[in-house]
């Protein structure tokens, strides 16, 4: 069974050697300490949240706080394709589904989209306490599922900025649609065989609401050179689209 994971300060992990002692306090370590009731001589992970971990053995438990006798500690690998995913805010919980288990699949970033067709909303100070839930949720994921690296969580996007950014800042931009001419597994499948992959790239996954993508907006993003591509022969839900097709890129892009 693999060790629970804590997150902890990104200064004092990185501090951590072998042979010496972590401190785990906070939040965590009230977690560690008082919910889970790890006891002295298990075996627990650490994380600065940047791909920094540090393992060791429960020497002492206080009140609230976990002492860590540091075995071993070191930067994890990142992938060397990353994955982000554009989900766009949808009622029911569906959107935070979606990315609770794009997380635990190891999406590299979520970006929270207001579509066109989005029945719900963040506005004002609602934006940033919506964005503020997805970083406790993807947190949390990260822990369960053992993560060293937590996904960052961007600001709330229109379909324009979205459509900027994309172009900006993502090697390439596939748009799940159930009426594109081509499979997600067949473009990736010949982006390989052409030899495209084999440096380092990022993709982004774009998923629509329950009333799905407008024809505007996937004009708006096929304009920036997006593709549109389809899982199979069904049509899936919005919390489910997105985790679906990151299993297929996790496997075809070599990430499992």
């Amino acid at each position: 069974m693999t060790r629970p994971l804590f997150f902890g300060p990104g200064e004092a992990v990185r501090a951590a050697s072998p042979g010496s002692v972590f401190v785990l306090g906070g939040d965590e370590g009230r977690h560690a300490a008082t919910v889970r009731r790890l006891a002295a001589g298990e075996r627990i992970d650490v994380s600065d949240g940047a791909g920094y971990r540090i393992g060791g053995m429960i020497s002492a438990v206080g009140t609230g706080t976990v002492d860590v006798l540091v075995e071993t500690a070191g930067q994890d690998p990142a992938p060397r394709h990353t994955l982000l995913l554009v989900q766009a805010l949808a009622k029911g919980g569906r959107d935070e589904q979606a990315v609770e288990s794009a997380t635990e699949l190891g999406v590299d970033a979520v970006v929270p989209w207001h579509a066109e067709r989005s029945i719900v909303r963040w506005r004002g100070d609602r934006a940033e306490k919506g964005r503020q839930k997805w970083v406790s949720l993807v947190g949390a994921a990260s822990k369960q599922s053992r993560r060293s690296f937590v996904p960052e969580v961007h600001a709330v996007m229109d379909t324009s900025r979205m459509a900027a950014w994309a172009a900006a800042t993502v090697d390439r931009v596939v748009v799940l649609h159930e009426d594109a001419g081509s499979s997600l597994a067949e473009q990736v499948s010949a982006l390989r065989a052409a030899g495209s992959l084999e440096a380092p790239s990022s993709t982004a996954v774009v998923v629509g609401p329950e009333g799905g993508i407008s024809g505007a907006e996937l004009e708006k993003l096929l304009a920036v050179g997006a593709r549109a591509a389809r899982l199979g022969p069904h049509v899936l839900r919005s919390s489910s689209a997105g985790p679906a097709a990151l299993v297929l890129l996790n496997h075809l892009l070599g990430r499992w």
